[in-house]
């Protein structure tokens, strides 16, 4: 992994990239409407992407048609309330729900795909992930960086992934109620995602809300990770430059962060640099290929997710569970052994 480091004021910035993927399968044919795999078996599979979205669509009531009009018009119009909705619509674990927030993201999807080709095939938005240890400024930096860039004419949103309560899954800190200049700019917006026991912070809905916020015109997408290690992984496969801030101590000289923070000092020429990391990425053509990457490994992400799921929710698996843990607790049996029983179990009921 490569890395250079800046000092700007009481501030250490290191600005990570470069960080490797796994890819998980080989593709022998790609069309416009379906993609061919081929396993590690001899079967190959293919997937109309098209067929499967056109059955999600015809499948819609009257009803839900309005709503998802209403809420596409909203966001590419740039309205705020439309993207908090359509983010909220992307957030809900109810099925028939999730499934309209698919159709919604393809339509916004569509949309990027018509921006990027008038861009000359690149980004329209720049993404940056942001960490760092619990007070080392992260929210107070974000204000600084926000408000100076919307005072320059771009539009900044910041998707700030909050510890969840225990008791409500709902956000604790409140992001809002930290960055109180930038959350009454009318071109910011801040969303505080609740993490909902996701490990490292990083909410599995994360990516898609970067979807809809540039599809809402942002052109600057700041996401800030609660810093606790394992985020720092996940957040630099869904942004172009990864930042991480650092306090030079504890103690006292906090304070100083805070404060060098509010000022602005050295603000603006460090923006120059990530500027300047940007154009390199772009014109090298590194970007776009790191964004198709991106898109790769947030597709096995899903699906891992998504399979381990179902397998927890499996009813066979479920009435084994329970008698499998014990014995492996108790030392009567290996954990792989258990988790082969199991999987066989599973696939022998499908």
């Amino acid at each position: 992994m490569a890395a250079f480091r800046i000092t700007a004021q009481s501030f250490q910035l290191h600005l990570l990239y470069d960080v490797p993927s796994v890819q998980h399968c080989k593709v022998i044919s790609h069309e416009t409407s379906a993609v061919v795999l081929r396993p590690s078996g001899d079967i190959t599979r293919s997937v109309s992407a098209e067929t499967a979205f056109s059955h999600h669509i015809s499948d819609l009531t009257d009803r839900e048609k309005r709503l998802l009009a209403k809420l596409y018009d909203g966001l590419i119009g740039g309205q705020r309330a439309a993207l908090a909705e359509s983010i909220t619509l992307v957030e809900t674990q109810h099925p028939r729900k999730k499934e309209l927030a698919q159709v919604l993201l393809q339509r916004v999807l569509a949309f990027r795909q018509e921006q990027e080709k008038r861009n000359g095939g690149n980004p329209v938005a720049f993404r940056v992930g942001l960490s760092g240890p619990p007070g080392a400024g992260k929210s107070s930096f974000i204000e600084v960086v926000g408000k100076m860039l919307t005072g320059r004419g771009h539009k900044v949103s910041v998707l700030a992934v909050d510890p969840s309560s225990c008791t409500t899954g709902g956000s604790l800190m409140g992001d809002k109620t930290r960055m109180t200049e930038l959350s009454r700019d009318m071109n910011a917006y801040i969303r505080p995602s609740p993490t909902s026991g996701t490990l490292g912070g990083v909410t599995r809905t994360t990516n898609e809300a970067i979807v809809l916020c540039e599809g809402a015109g942002y052109d600057i997408v700041l996401v800030e990770t609660v810093g606790v290690g394992q985020s720092e992984f996940a957040v630099a496969d869904m942004v172009d430059m990864f930042v991480l801030l650092i306090p030079p101590a504890g103690g006292d000289e906090l304070q100083v962060v805070r404060i060098s923070s509010q000022t602005g000092q050295g603000v603006p020429e460090l923006w120059d640099t990530m500027l300047q990391f940007r154009d390199a990425m772009l014109s090298s053509g590194e970007l776009r290929v790191r964004r198709q990457t991106q898109q790769k490994v947030w597709l096995w992400n899903l699906i891992q997710e998504n399979a381990l799921r179902h397998f927890q929710q499996h009813p066979a698996v479920r009435a084994e569970l329970p008698e499998l843990e014990r014995r492996v607790t108790s030392g009567h049996i290996s954990p792989g052994l258990a988790a082969d029983l199991l999987l066989k179990i599973f696939s022998s009921v499908q």
